[in-house]
């Protein structure tokens, strides 16, 4: 089948990458403009863009989907599908084009965590498992009908970045499994029951604070859902902390936001149980162990 691929981030490569090496056509993707990344806010391409680049596939980067120009670019190719793996919001001008219709790869097990951050919300909210969906799309964001659905684990020691990663190579082989039984037409679809139906909101700058009366397994798992970016957070003296791991300890009779500070460990006293930080970020600081960050600085003083 001829496709058109939507996407921008790493997440979205394996998933390209598996239908450029199967027997299907790639005749073009569609992703983000270039703009500023990094520190240094050099103008740089999406991961899909340097993807394409790399293997001659034509990029399309619209400023805006309901531009005339492009939705007659996309439509004069004629494709028979497109394929949506962590892109925007299609209109409807745009998803309706290829005959076998649209479909998107989502990061959960629809129709639980609807929105744009299921993974960080699984693991914030402490599920251990969840998995991705894939699903013709309609009007109404993530409530289409499902064609797939895959099952993945959370393991106790997955943060964002690890669980990210695992649902991307999984969600590859899901996606290509897709295109492959639509092209067959041998699928049965599956309504979604919006009473099942959760959300998962983008991660606002509130959702990273943290919250020291709460219990520690619920910072814990706050920590793991943004970790790496966009980080959970706390201030002390006037600096911000942000944090990337910690691990669940017994009680050290800590009050609250107390902190315990040895030679090589920190330890913070939560509503419930207590919290040992192993790697943080000090407010224009670089990451690091807390072994690193007790050599020249304190959270006491």
């Amino acid at each position: 089948m001829k496709i058109i691929f939507f996407g921008t981030p790493d997440f979205a490569v394996p998933s390209l990458k598996v239908l450029y090496e199967s027997s299907h056509e790639i005749s073009a993707v569609v992703t983000a403009p270039d703009r500023e990344r990094g520190r240094g806010r050099k103008v740089s391409a999406t991961p899909i863009k340097q993807f394409a680049i790399e293997h001659n596939i034509p990029v399309l980067q619209p400023q805006s989907l309901k531009d005339i120009q492009f939705i007659d670019e996309l439509t004069n190719y004629r494709a028979d599908l497109f394929v949506i793996v962590a892109f925007r919001i299609l209109p409807r001008e745009v998803y309706t084009i290829p005959l076998k219709g649209a479909f998107n790869l989502h990061g959960s097990l629809l129709p639980k965590y609807r929105g744009a951050a299921p993974i960080q919300w699984a693991i914030i909210n402490g599920e251990t498992e969840t998995g991705l969906t894939t699903f013709f799309l309609e009007d109404k964001v993530d409530t289409g009908n499902i064609i797939l659905k895959e099952k993945v684990s959370i393991e106790p020691k997955d943060d964002l970045g690890a669980l990210h990663d695992k649902m991307s190579d999984v969600g590859s082989e899901l996606v290509l499994r897709t295109v492959n039984l639509i092209e067959t037409g041998e699928y049965k679809l599956q309504p979604q029951d919006n009473r099942d139906a959760t959300p998962a909101p983008k991660i606002k700058k509130d959702d990273c604070l943290i919250k020291w009366y709460e219990p520690a397994e619920k910072i814990h798992n706050l920590v793991r859902g943004l970790s790496p970016i966009p980080a959970a957070y706390f201030e002390r003296n006037d600096k911000i902390y942000k944090l990337y791991k910690t691990k669940l300890v017994n009680d050290q009779n800590l009050l609250p936001g107390d902190i315990k500070e040895t030679k090589n460990e920190i330890y913070i006293g939560c509503g419930e149980g207590t919290l040992q930080i192993l790697e943080l970020q000090p407010e224009g600081r670089r990451r690091m162990t807390t072994e690193e960050f007790l050599r020249g600085y304190s959270l006491i003083s």
